[in-house]
């Protein structure tokens, strides 16, 4: 191991280590660039996570298709807007995942 640089097993790992909560009015500029991606909360955020670091399109073919994974609709961005939830998020360029997590709004 280099000296300064952690070095993970997976990429999971990784991605977990990156996994932060925000609040809507800090994503919103990602919604605006049509970067931001909505995780639905029946899948788990850092699995979907990992489908992209790794290029798995056949795998996320039909989450994308079933908008299971999705830009949240204007409706939606517009109630976050009023609320402004915490959302989990974790980057994986170009995109930034978030996932509306009722368990953690109380914080």
């Amino acid at each position: 191991m280099t000296e300064g640089v952690i070095e993970f097993e997976s990429t999971k790992d990784k991605l977990l280590a990156e996994t932060s909560t925000a609040r809507w009015h800090d994503l919103q500029r990602f919604f605006a660039q049509g970067a931001l991606l909505r995780v639905d909360q029946s899948l788990d955020l850092l699995d979907v996570a990992v489908l992209f670091a790794e290029d798995k399109a056949d795998e996320l073919e039909p989450l994308l298709d079933g908008l299971k994974v999705s830009q949240p609709p204007n409706d939606l961005a517009r109630s976050w807007y009023q609320e402004n939830p915490l959302l989990w998020t974790v980057v994986v360029a170009p995109y930034v995942l978030v996932q509306y997590q009722r368990d953690i709004q109380a914080k």
